[in-house]
């Protein structure tokens, strides 16, 4: 613990960030790949139908993002604030509730999905050419997969919370390598050809559970020289920690089922113009996660330490690491942006290959592309918030980045430009929300 406290308190600013955000960040480009390659593969049949599909069922893919941050972000954030007081044992409460709590609401999510799965599906956008496809994609990766996906990613917040950044971003890249290989070996070598999207289904499904075998093994060998655990020592965790795990974690939750919401109304709005705009969308969408990734890795190893020195009262370090973080995401993206603009066509045909895919992504990535910068910036403010337990702040700026900005901005788009408008909301979108985002932390670092 004692090398973990220095990490936190006297390591130069650059050294300690990237002691945590490097990892993080090495885990979100995993991530990334992992995300990819389904879509990735998939693309290899130059079938956009099923491009869709899957593209479809991400919206409740990603909703367990939300229970990930509603009990991994809420309480790895918990867990760097008492770790700064000192309250070990009231980490280990902490660590065990958050575990235990993701268990039974993945669970309960899984069975609505099985019990609901085609309403579901035709309500988000599904059609009739990519219904079939999406029930099943649906059933291996969520209904089945939804439990060790969920837990997977709160065990790695709770690992980055306490300092374990290494460990964290090592069991989410399990599953991603494990993934990548995996895809083609169930598509193109076990199952017959026509079943390519159960072939990636399972292959998802197969590296979570892999990955969640992972932490529960971290943990083990953790648990006598670190103060995390899966079990309740003697008692529940205090009132006050309860609280702030879900003043964390609640707004960090509500603004990820707001993403699903908002993007399930686009694909719904997109899907109405025809199968293959949502398919060229889908492929964008998965391209710029590389600045997005790049950038919550960055936030995701600043957090714990902007976390800590605000619980000890370090203010000057804490500006430090903020500082740094936004200057390294935002520029990345920038960079990002102009590599999009440039070779905007040879990055499409990685994908796919069918004309008309490619015509309408190529024109999409150009688009989209240029709202990653202040979605990196947004993305930091609002892990500041987060690290200084501003839960009400945090929920005020997610609600209107993904409700009451994007919204308005997104019916209105469409009704004036039609399916390009849709592509152009988000962006408008995210500069008027930054414009808030930057107004809401100046006034709350001001009463620091």
């Amino acid at each position: 613990m004692n090398e973990k406290k220095e990490l936190f308190e006297t390591v130069p600013v650059p050294k300690a960030l990237m002691t945590l955000a490097l990892p993080s960040i090495a885990s979100q480009l995993i991530t990334m790949i992992y995300s990819l390659a389904d879509t990735l593969y998939i693309g290899m049949t130059d079938d956009p139908i099923k491009v869709a599909a899957i593209s479809v069922v991400s919206v409740l893919f990603f909703v367990m993002n939300a229970f990930a941050n509603l009990f991994g972000v809420g309480g790895g954030s918990q867990v760097s604030r008492l770790l700064g007081k000192g309250g070990e044992e009231e980490v280990r409460r902490v660590t065990a509730f958050s575990f235990w709590g993701a268990l039974a609401v993945a669970l309960l999510y899984s069975l609505l999905c099985l019990s609901f799965s085609k309403p579901l599906m035709r309500f988000i956008g599904a059609t009739d050419n990519t219904l079939e496809y999406t029930l099943d994609y649906l059933f291996w990766v969520v209904i089945l997969g939804g439990v060790p996906s969920t837990l997977s990613m709160v065990m790695s917040h709770l690992l980055r919370g306490a300092g374990y950044a290494r460990q964290a971003s090592f069991g989410i890249g399990l599953g991603g390598l494990l993934n990548l290989f995996l895809d083609p070996l169930f598509m193109f070598v076990i199952l017959p050809e026509g079943l390519e999207v159960t072939g990636v289904a399972l292959a998802t499904f197969t590296s979570n559970v892999v990955s969640l075998l992972y932490f529960a093994a971290a943990f083990f060998r953790l648990r006598r020289r670190s103060a995390l655990a899966l079990t309740f020592s003697g008692a529940l965790p205090t009132r006050e920690s309860v609280q702030s795990i879900f003043s964390v974690g609640l707004p960090s939750a509500i603004s990820t089922l707001l993403a699903c919401v908002t993007t399930g109304i686009a694909t719904r709005m997109t899907s109405a113009m025809g199968d293959i705009p949502v398919a060229a969308i889908g492929i964008v969408k998965k391209i710029d996660q590389l600045p997005l990734n790049i950038g919550m890795g960055l936030c995701q190893g600043m957090m714990p330490l902007v976390a800590y020195n605000y619980s000890s009262h370090n203010k000057k370090r804490m500006d430090a690491f903020i500082h740094v973080t936004k200057i390294a995401g935002v520029s990345f993206a920038v960079v990002c942006v102009l590599v999009f603009e440039v070779f905007a066509d040879q990055v499409i045909q990685l994908f796919i290959q069918d004309a008309e895919t490619v015509r309408l992504g190529i024109s999409f990535l150009r688009i989209a592309s240029l709202g990653t910068p202040f979605m990196v910036y947004i993305f930091q403010i609002i892990h500041c918030f987060q690290a200084m337990n501003k839960g009400k702040a945090t929920l005020l700026l997610s609600i209107c980045r993904q409700g009451a900005v994007y919204l308005p901005i997104l019916f209105t788009m469409r009704h004036l430009f039609g399916l390009y408008g849709i592509v152009w909301a988000q962006i408008v979108s995210n500069m008027i929300t930054m414009l808030i985002a930057r107004t809401m932390y100046l006034r709350a670092r001001s009463s620091l």
